[in-house]
């Protein structure tokens, strides 16, 4: 267990703090919910950083950063989901969840035909990841009435959705040939 693991494991030990803060009927509770999930966002980023700079990656750290943040963001999306229950929240947050499930099974495909990095993280995902966090930061920050900020995080949620998608387009584009390779 090293640093960079044990901020990975902290993402996920934040969650249950994250739903019981956002749910506290106290009037900062969608900050104080908001506020977790900033730690743990920058938790992502500082558990990739200094692995990769103190040559600390592990088997460990390589399965369990993805699942982290895969979960965070989900429960983050249901959340907001429930609240605002919407179509301009509730189809990007389908077309967000519904593409991690996607990419994440066509990954673990791919790594069984031993063709892994075919479907290796892009610019294009770190892109999405930083519309999508700066999304989710503003719009659990706030209730869930219509504002100049909602709007803003509605936007950035639409803009994620569609890096989502052309993401998700890539992936499946350059998996293609193994897709329909045949079984002989």
């Amino acid at each position: 267990m090293n640093i960079p693991n044990i901020l990975t494991l902290l993402r996920v030990l934040l969650i249950p703090l994250f739903v019981l803060l956002f749910y506290l009927p106290i009037q900062w509770n969608y900050l104080a919910a908001s506020a977790v999930f900033s730690i743990a966002s920058i938790t992502d980023w500082l558990d990739g950083y200094l692995a990769r700079r103190w040559q600390q990656t592990t088997a460990f750290g390589a399965f369990l950063d993805p699942v982290a943040d895969k979960l965070i963001v989900a429960v983050a999306l249901v959340l907001l989901v429930a609240e605002h229950a919407n179509l301009w929240l509730t189809l990007p947050a389908a077309i967000i969840i519904g593409r991690e499930i996607v990419v994440s099974a066509l990954r673990e495909w791919m790594a069984e035909l031993g063709a892994r990095a075919h479907v290796a993280v892009s610019q294009l995902g770190k892109w999405k990841t930083a519309a999508q966090m700066a999304a989710l930061i503003i719009l659990l920050a706030n209730p869930p009435v219509f504002s100049f900020w909602v709007g803003i995080g509605y936007i950035l949620l639409i803009i994620a959705a569609a890096l989502t998608l052309w993401s998700m387009i890539r992936y499946l584009i350059a998996a293609m040939p193994h897709l329909m390779a045949s079984n002989k």
